[in-house]
């Protein structure tokens, strides 16, 4: 099974997109396009699931080939390192269903203070454990990112393209300062947790 560099940059890549990809589907809070739902949640489960199959199945092919490329340590190391973030983030999104669940069971009585609190929380728990899956997913995509490029560096044309765009970003003028307005507010404050 003996594959080229630039097949298995571009394998790295299309997972590593597909992490980019979860990461534009989690929840979250306050959006009504994305706010967390249980099946929504559990969806993201499953794909990430078969994700941790998919780079799981991609170590166990190379490291059971006899005939394995020179650069296939490199290769397996990757895909290897990818698996702990994605399984952080199936755990971190598992806090969020436990904690979707426990609001909708506190629902009927989430007027009296303890249940309040216990509420506030609970969704103070789910923020965070939202973020660690964003963290986490974002992890697995970098690792693998940076794995595909050590495999295939960017081509001379890509690299001159990067070098203009940066440079034209940092000779740009700053735009001018948005005029100061009173702040306003829509439908009730919300609680913000201190760090």
């Amino acid at each position: 099974m003996i594959k080229t560099p630039t097949a298995d940059a571009l394998n790295l890549r299309d997972i590593a997109s597909s992490f980019d990809a979860q990461r534009g589907k989690l929840p979250v809070l306050g959006d009504p396009h994305r706010t967390p739902e249980p099946t929504a949640v559990c969806r993201r489960v499953v794909e990430l699931g078969e994700l941790i199959v998919q780079l799981s199945d991609e170590v166990l092919a190379r490291v059971t080939d006899q005939d394995r490329a020179p650069h296939g340590d490199r290769v397996i190391t990757a895909f290897a390192s990818a698996i702990e973030p994605a399984g952080d983030a199936v755990a971190a999104l598992g806090v969020v269903n436990h904690q979707l669940a426990f609001l909708a069971q506190t629902e009927p009585s989430h007027d009296q203070a303890d249940v309040r609190d216990a509420r506030e929380a609970s969704v103070n728990v789910l923020e965070d454990a939202l973020a660690l899956a964003d963290e986490a997913l974002h992890e697995a995509a970098t690792r693998l990112h940076a794995a595909s490029t050590t495999l295939l560096p960017p081509s001379a044309q890509l690299r001159a393209a990067l070098s203009r765009s940066h440079g034209a970003a940092d000779t740009a003028p700053s735009p001018e300062p948005a005029a100061k307005t009173a702040p306003t507010t829509a439908g009730p404050p919300t609680a913000v947790r201190g760090r």
